[in-house]
């Protein structure tokens, strides 16, 4: 559940981040709307993701990785399309819109995440 809630509030400040850094991005509707619209962006991380990633793993290997940036852009893609109010009009600002939110996770991660359990000697 702490899971959850962290994944929505990081997705509420990486939209907010978004829309006051990159250019043409912009939320047009009400805060209430923007809570929302950020709650399902972290729904959709937490559920869907994780089963994307486990699809997508040849992809991924194959990739070094990189596929899973562009799942993280799809995710953002599909909140743009439930809600009109958000405006990411192409694919470089969605591209940049994730790039704060992954970063922004990343930072999050580092500065509060837990720290691997030491190994015990028997």
């Amino acid at each position: 559940m702490g899971l959850l809630i962290s994944q929505i509030l990081l997705a509420v400040l990486g939209l907010w981040l978004a829309t006051i850094f990159v250019p043409k991005v912009e939320f047009t509707g009400s805060i209430q709307t923007f809570l929302i619209a950020g709650a399902i962006l972290g729904a959709l991380n937490f559920f869907l993701k994780p089963i994307l990633k486990k699809i997508t793993l040849p992809l991924r290997i194959l990739t070094l990785g990189l596929f899973g940036f562009l799942i993280n852009m799809g995710i953002i893609w599909i909140v743009d399309i439930i809600f009109p109010e958000l405006v990411i009009p192409g694919i470089v600002p969605l591209f940049w819109t994730t790039l704060i939110i992954w970063a922004l996770g990343y930072i999050i991660s580092k500065l509060f995440g837990k720290e691997p359990a030491p190994i015990k000697s028997a």
